[in-house]
This record gives C-alpha cells, structure tokens and sequence, in this order.
C-alpha cells in the first residue's frame, strides 16, 4: 500500500527505489512504506545524460510534503550499475539498475536465440562497472541434440574464462534450486531478450504468478515484450531480483578504444605480450592477442565481439 505523510511539516527521508515508470518512481522508506515519488525539476538538471537519473536499485533522500508527495532530493554513490546506450541514434546512456550484488543474464539457443556478441557486450560492461554475472542458459529442455553440443561449448568457453555458467528450464525444474541459491539474501539483476523466460523465472522464484507470461513470434522467434518498466521484487527467499524489460541490442557507452580489451579478461591477459603496450590487436606486429586466436586459445568469437564494439565506437553506433 503507498503511503502517505500526516505530520505536520515536511519529512526528510531515506530509501530504496523498487520501481521506475519513466515519470515517477515508487521507494521503500526505511520503516517499509512505499512512497510515489517524483524527481525535483532542479534535481533533474544535474547534466546526467541518461533516460532516467533515478534507477531502479539507487538509495535516494526524500522531501515528503504534508499532503502526501514525495520528491527525491539527491542519490546516495552507486557501488556499480549496469548501463548500455539507450538506442541506436541516442548518445544517452540507459542504466538498467544499480547497486546490484549480481546480474543475471538469461540466455536462450533458440525461441528466441541470444548471439555470443550480445552475451559479450553485456558482459563487457558488466567487467567495466564491478557488477560479479552469471549466465543461466534457459530453456535447455528445448535444444536439440546439437543445440546441446553447442551449448556445452559455450559453457566451457565462458567457465574457461571465468564466469559463473547455469543450466535452467522452468518446465523440468532444472536449475530452481541453485537460482534460489544464488538470490537468497541478494539483490539480482534479471536481464535478456524478451522471450528467453524472465518472467517466468520471477514467477517461480515469487512463488506466485505476478508477472504475465509473453508468447513468441512464431514469424522471427523473438520475444514479445511483456515487462514494461524495471521493478525490485521480493523473493521468499529474503533476497530482491530485479525485473527488467526485454533488450533487443546492447550498446555499449561512454568507452575508449584502447580500454575495451581490459574488459575481456583473457584478451586482457594475452595483451601483456604484445610489443606494443597500446596494441589495439588489429593490424599490430608481433600481436599476442591475434596469435591467441590463430591458435584458438582465444575464442573467435570472444576477438569478433571485440572488433564488434571497437567498430561502434568509431561509427558512433552499435548495430544489433
């Protein structure tokens, strides 16, 4: 139930944003109370060049007014968030949620299927702004045989690399016990494609059916949209995840050319041979990184996704 304030004068404050609309934002106050808040117009003048300068995760002080509206007044330091370009043709930067212990990004082979260069651009941003990802590969109970061989290769690609992998199907029950595990008592970023079962997650991990379940386009095998706005949902198991609407591309923002391979771990570490120490690994001498890949120590499509945001950034745009 939202709140209202009684008291006589005008309160001061604290809480935790749980759900953005794109004009208000609804907060939980430290005693519980969900408060409807809107952002100060001085507030929204502070030069942030994003959709929204509230998000979803963000610790926030508030003005409650004594006939019951409520205005945030300044967001406490972000420990991380997760932040890619907001469209095409945009140079704002749309953050999906922050101050997250983790991110969860679900993947799908197929109904709809998720590329390797959209893995990679989510996991690029998710090094360069400290956000620990875990990649649930869904709906495994779909795949065919060789969808399943392929699915085993990327899972020792991106283990060999170091991330956290998951298998998951909400229809056999796969994975609900180490997804439980995972958000107990944290804050969980739920993120992928419309379609690749995020919802679905939620309402198992809910315990209940909150969030509608979309059908796929039989014609493109994508996704509808069926979450429209990000919102912090309590699970039983004491811990909050974080539901986001569909992402149909993944810019990425706000990086330099010469940074992008720090944030590919094994890229990274290959780098440090190079001759040049600002090899870009293109058409250097003596590249380590490019001799990694010609000896498939590096993952082709690991130094493709590489090239994919380095061609981004010197378009000025992200293709899908």
């Amino acid at each position: 139930m939202v709140s209202t304030c009684r008291e006589e004068e005008q309160q001061q404050r604290s809480g935790l944003v749980i759900r953005n609309t794109g004009n208000s934002y609804l907060v939980r106050d430290e005693q519980g109370n969900d408060l409807l808040c809107r952002a100060k117009g001085s507030f929204r003048l502070k030069g942030i060049r994003s959709t929204s300068p509230v998000v979803v995760g963000d610790r926030v002080s508030l003005d409650v007014n004594l006939d019951g509206t409520a205005f945030i007044t300044d967001i406490a330091d972000r420990k991380n968030y997760i932040v890619r370009r907001a469209s095409n043709l945009s140079k704002q930067a749309h953050i999906l949620a922050a101050n997250i212990d983790r991110a969860l990004l679900c993947i799908t082979l197929r109904s709809p299927e998720t590329s390797t260069v959209f893995i990679d651009r989510f996991l690029v941003t998710a090094e360069a702004y400290s956000v620990p990802v875990t990649l649930l590969f869904n709906k495994v109970d779909l795949y065919s045989l060789e969808d399943q061989s392929y699915l085993k290769g990327l899972i020792r690609l991106y283990t060999t690399i170091g991330y956290h992998c998951l298998e998951s199907s909400m229809i056999t029950g796969q994975g609900r016990e180490e997804l439980g595990a995972l958000t107990r008592g944290k804050i969980v970023l739920l993120a992928g494609h419309s379609g690749v079962g995020k919802s679905t997650i939620v309402n198992i991990l809910r315990g209940d059916a909150i969030r509608k379940v979309g059908m796929i386009s039989g014609y493109h095998q994508k996704g509808m949209h069926t979450t429209t706005f990000s919102e912090m949902i309590e699970l039983e198991n004491g811990g909050f995840i974080i539901d986001t609407p569909g992402i149909k591309g993944f810019g990425t923002i706000d990086m330099v050319a010469a940074e992008v391979s720090h944030y590919l771990p094994e890229i990274f570490r290959a780098s440090k041979r190079c001759r040049y120490n600002n090899c870009l690994h293109l058409n250097e001498p003596d590249c380590a990184v490019r001799d990694s890949v010609e000896k498939h120590v590096i993952s082709e499509s690991r130094y493709h996704s590489y090239l994919n945001i380095l061609e981004d950034i010197s378009e000025g745009k992200y293709r899908l």
